[in-house]
Formats: structure tokens, sequence, C-alpha cells
């Protein structure tokens, strides 16, 4: 839905009905601003940013004090900007003056459920079904657009680590500070830890011996990389293709090139390591 939906302006015609019978519906966070307040103008795009996260879990009403003197005279408005929350038609919570997002984002969630559950939980759906590609994307997008948020960095980490990207989930999780590692960020280090102590199956390790004999023996490199694919080690079997391909760009009629390729479709278009590794491919063909 559009912002929009979530966000009214409210006058003497509207204030009965959005800020007191909506409140009874859902939270209503009152905005109180005017033109000439340099404060309210950093303000009020936070909060409009919020109820669009929010989807509609609560309704922005933003009031113009010079115009509605009456009505914030009424809440006690005394300076600018002022926000309240209102619920069930009385004020339960609010500040004074501009407040950064994350004051802001701790307000609502003390009356709010977090806007990321849904994402979530839609993404643990993907990963049942197997479609690790499609949970990473929504993940990946949910962690950014919430200026990585530690529910979202612990969620899209443990995403991570299910597909055997633990050197990106380490990357990940490192973006947690260190106040709020907590017992689920530890959990999910030694998660990182025991897949990396488990090591690689027999059949990946002869290989790897293999090809440690003979570097320069292509066939072995590229049923390597099938393998390390197979088991989700995407990067390592993109570098050893890219190794072959450096070499010979059409080897065995353009074999390399293709599952080349269809690695890059199974980590998912969008995707970082799949934009890095698309742009290597175009380096070495154009």
């Amino acid at each position: 839905m559009n912002s929009v939906a979530h966000v009214v302006n409210i006058d003497e015609t509207n204030a009965q009905e959005q800020l007191i019978e909506e409140s009874h519906n859902r939270p209503v966070v009152v905005d109180f601003w005017a033109d000439w307040c340099e404060p309210c103008k950093q303000l009020m795009p936070i909060l409009e940013k919020l109820a669009t996260e929010y989807a509609g879990a609560f309704l922005l009403a933003k009031v113009n004090a010079d115009e509605q003197q009456g009505l914030a005279g009424q809440l006690g408005v005394r300076s600018l900007p002022t926000v309240m929350v209102i619920k069930d038609g009385q004020p339960i919570d609010g500040f004074a003056g501009a407040q950064p997002e994350s004051a802001v984002r701790e307000m609502l969630e003390k009356h709010l459920p977090s806007p990321w559950n849904a994402k979530i939980a839609e993404a643990t759906e993907l990963l049942d079904a197997g479609d690790t590609a499609g949970a990473l994307a929504l993940l990946r997008g949910a962690w950014e657009d919430s200026n990585k948020l530690t529910e979202l960095t612990h969620a899209y980490a443990g995403a991570l680590i299910e597909a055997n990207r633990l050197d990106d989930a380490t990357t990940v999780l490192s973006e947690v500070r260190m106040v709020d590692q907590d017992a689920l960020h530890e959990q999910l280090m030694a998660q990182i830890e025991l897949k990396r102590a488990a090591g690689k199956s027999p059949e990946i390790e002869a290989l790897e011996v293999e090809l440690a004999a003979n570097s320069d023996d292509h066939g072995v490199r590229v049923q390597l990389a099938v393998q390390l694919s197979a088991a989700d080690h995407h990067k390592e079997a993109l570098e050893h293709l890219l190794t072959v391909l450096r070499s010979d760009r059409d080897w065995n009629n353009g074999e390399a090139k293709r599952l080349y390729l269809d690695t890059l479709t199974t980590i998912g278009k969008g995707d970082p390591l799949a934009a890095e590794y698309q742009r290597k491919l175009f380096s070495i063909l154009y």
C-alpha cells in the first residue's frame, strides 16, 4: 500500500474520527508541526518512513499547530515538534523535540509488533520449501531497508549459514554492535564454527587432492566446482570455474561457462555474491 494510506492531515473536520475513534482500532501517532519549525522538517520524514514500514499498523496523524491551535492547546502541546501516541482515546506515550530514527523506533516497539515479523516468517517458509535464494533475497532486502536492525541481521545471517555462505554470514554478523550481541548472536557464531569444523564431503576432499596433484586438469577442476556448488559452496565453485574460463573461455564447448551461469542463477539475481561474480565473468568475456 502507498504511504498515503497510513498518513492523514488533521483539521477540525476529522480530528474526532482520526485521533479518537481510530485510536480504538490501532495506535495513532500524532505529529504536531509548523512550517517555520526546522526540527519538524527533520522529524517528519522519519515518521512517514516508519508509517510506510509498519504498513498500517499505526496511523500517522499530522497536525499543523499554527492552523490547529485549539487542538494543540487541548492536548497540551507547548513546543514543536511534539509527538504523542494515542490508544483507546488516551495519550499513552510521546516526546518533544526532534529525535533520531532509533529513538522513534524504540518508542513504537513498545506499542507495536515488529514490522519485520511477516518478512522473517515468509523467509522461513521459503527456506523450509528449499527456496534458499528466495529467502536470502527477501531477508537481504528487509535487512537493508531496516538500516540493518539487529533482528533482521540475525535472521539474514541465519539464512546465510543455512546456505553455507559462512564468510558472508560472518560479515553480516560483524555489523551487530557489541552491546546487542545477545545469546542468539553467540548461537549463530557457534553454528558458523561448527559448520567450518565439519569440513567438506569425502568426494570434494578427494577431488581437491587430485587437483592439487595437477592444477592444470580442467576436467577435475570442473568436477570439483560441480560438487562444491551442489554443497552450497558457491563462491569456491565460481572461483574454480573462473580459473578454467581465464585459461579457455570455451572449455568443453562452453560447459564451464554454462555451469558458471547456472551457479549464478542458483545464488539468485541481485545477490551481492552473484553481482560480484557476474562482473568477474564480464571482465573475462569482454
